[in-house]
């Protein structure tokens, strides 16, 4: 492997990195650098690349774990917290109510997924729908959230946002991007939506990367190894640069201006396929 090659994987772990916790959809943005610049499919074939797209995500769901460590470490009660007393507080069956919707139908539509939906074309969908249902709830979520820390969450506000985590199963939609403005429609501040909205993506990306080497596991060429390797690492520090920055900047500047950018990307690609 030389290393131009190692430079795209390289550019792939950096977008993704930078993209994962901004609801502008990481798969997104690598299946649009990959097919209009890097063209990886030429030497890893489409199978492992479309796998290694999976796979570096890991990266960026090992810095979650790394920045939300203590929340993390309680959720599987080997960290105690003081801060909250309730028996009624955040906690690991949340997360399972929340994953399971995405988990089931991610499970029997992953060879459609696979086979027909990585693509600019419908990434370019993905991106436009997805930026009208955040603009909506914006406009038309509540004006005063009522839940305002994951602590106060219940388990069927968890099970809905995880119903609407769904639409992210298709590249461009974004797993954030649906997750947050779900959870804002149903009363959850920006904050919250997006603090759950990570913790969620651990269990489901992890399920999903390990699911995917198991099936293409006999595509992937020993000779690729330091590919992976690099576009993992590349992911991991990027993620742990962006995502403290986006936790912030998410509660002040809200959904609409990642909507206008996604439309406004959609605008710009389909330029550049179709005129």
């Amino acid at each position: 492997m030389d290393l131009v090659e190692l430079l795209k994987a390289l550019i792939l772990g950096f977008v993704e990195g930078m993209t994962e916790f901004a609801p502008i959809s990481s798969t997104g943005h690598m299946i649009i650098v990959d097919d209009l610049w890097l063209k990886t499919t030429e030497f890893l074939g489409q199978d492992s690349a479309n796998t290694f797209k999976v796979v570096i995500q890991l990266g960026s769901i090992l810095a979650v774990v790394v920045v939300m460590w203590k929340r993390m470490l309680s959720l599987v009660g080997l960290y105690r917290r003081n801060d909250i007393k309730s028996s009624k507080k955040f906690n690991l069956l949340h997360v399972i109510v929340g994953i399971i919707p995405a988990g089931v139908i991610g499970l029997l539509f992953e060879d459609f997924i696979d086979e027909h939906l990585f693509t600019t074309k419908t990434v370019i969908v993905g991106l436009i729908l997805g930026a009208f249902w955040m603009i909506f709830a914006d406009k038309f979520g509540p004006r005063r959230p009522t839940i305002t820390s994951l602590d106060r969450l219940s388990y069927g506000k968890a099970f809905k946002v995880g119903m609407v985590q769904c639409l992210s199963l298709w590249p461009g939609f974004s797993r954030s991007g649906a997750t947050i403005a779900g959870g804002v429609i149903m009363g959850l501040d920006h904050k919250t939506a997006a603090d759950f909205t990570f913790i969620m993506a651990v269990p489901i990306m992890a399920g999903a990367s390990g699911l995917s080497l198991i099936k293409n596991w006999d595509q992937i060429n020993p000779d690729h190894f330091w590919f992976y390797v690099v576009g993992f690492i590349s992911a991991f520090i990027f993620a742990l640069i962006s995502i403290k920055f986006f936790l912030k900047l998410i509660s002040r500047v809200k959904l609409v201006p990642f909507a206008i950018y996604r439309l406004l990307l959609a605008g710009i690609l389909m330029l550049v396929l179709f005129f």
